[in-house]
């Protein structure tokens, strides 16, 4: 696939349940770009024992939030890996204002930027049916919903066998709170990019394969040839 030089770089924005892990998933692998899920990021940090993965471990040891400058070091650090060299996809990152503003700087040092940040939006009560109603395989955290996606035998994982289990932040209560901090925290990225003008809003509630095309369109005609 012919492509600019220039790396590409995407930020993956919605609340919990708007399907930012699966789309931001499928997109990179469309895109031939890396996927950068702020979860997998860490614990890949931390393993590595690279210089921000110590200092962030010994913040999570303590029991206390790893700071933002730490947390977009990682990042920036993880971005300079080869297997980022066309861009990537930031999933579910950065979350906090503080976070997209110091973001922007480090960009902005390497004479890059977000080119694009997509936010996946879906009614309240979507979010948490879907939320509420997902299971996990013990064995091989193979994912499954009561509604959308239930296994063939109640209970049991159709990939192993194993037993499912539902989270306890999968409870509707647990998942509201989840809803309601993550918007207070996240109204202002939204803002931010909305006013850099890079922001796009697409509805998450249509289905998988749709939200995938949506946000490869928008993306390539952000960005040109990709």
């Amino acid at each position: 696939m012919e492509r600019d030089t220039k790396s590409v770089h995407v930020v993956l924005i919605g609340p919990p349940g708007a399907g930012k892990g699966t789309q931001a998933a499928r997109v990179a692998s469309r895109l031939g770009i890396a996927h950068i899920a702020s979860g997998d990021m860490f614990r890949e940090a931390v393993a590595n024992r690279t210089p921000q993965g110590v200092q962030a471990k010994a913040y999570i040891d303590r029991g206390e939030l790893v700071p933002d400058d730490v947390t977009v070091a990682m990042v920036m650090e993880r971005l300079e890996q080869p297997g980022c060299r066309e861009g990537a996809i930031l999933d579910g990152f950065p979350r906090t204002l503080a976070q997209a503003q110091a973001l922007d700087r480090a960009f902005r040092e390497q004479g890059t930027r977000v080119e694009r940040a997509i936010y996946l939006c879906a009614p309240t009560d979507e979010l948490l049916r879907r939320l509420a109603g997902r299971w996990l395989c013990r064995s091989c955290q193979a994912a499954y919903h009561e509604v959308s996606n239930p296994p063939k035998v109640t209970g049991q994982c159709d990939r192993c066998g194993g037993e499912l289990y539902q989270r306890d932040d999968d409870s509707r209560e647990v998942a509201q709170r989840r809803f309601e901090v993550y918007l207070e925290q996240t109204a202002p990225v939204i803002d931010f990019y909305r006013a850099e003008g890079v922001l796009d809003e697409l509805d998450g509630a249509r289905g998988i394969d749709e939200v995938t095309h949506a946000i490869l369109q928008t993306v390539r005609r952000a960005c040109g040839s990709i």
